[in-house]
């Protein structure tokens, strides 16, 4: 029995760590959707897909990406890694 409940708690713990969408699959977090604006600075704006999809699959995982920036598109002026290794 105790068996039995430590796997449900262990994939208990694994679905809350791993179901925040922006976190897992929206790729490296820059500095830009780290840090908050400013006054008088323009708003972040937010992933609409990835905050449809944690509200869908599991709603924690909405706090763990506000929490980590990752669910703010990244700086539309800043050059994509891409374009980064196609210069060397």
């Amino acid at each position: 029995m105790k068996k039995i409940q430590l796997s449900i708690l262990l994939l208990l713990t694994v679905c809350i760590f791993c179901s925040s969408c922006a976190t897992v699959f929206g790729g490296h977090v820059n500095t830009y959707q780290r840090t908050r604006p400013k006054d008088g600075e323009p708003q972040r704006r937010v992933r609409v897909g990835a905050l449809i999809a944690d509200v869908i699959l599991f709603w924690p995982g909405t706090i763990v990406d506000f929490a980590t920036g990752a669910i703010y598109k990244p700086a539309p002026n800043e050059p994509s890694k891409q374009e980064n290794f196609k210069t060397l």
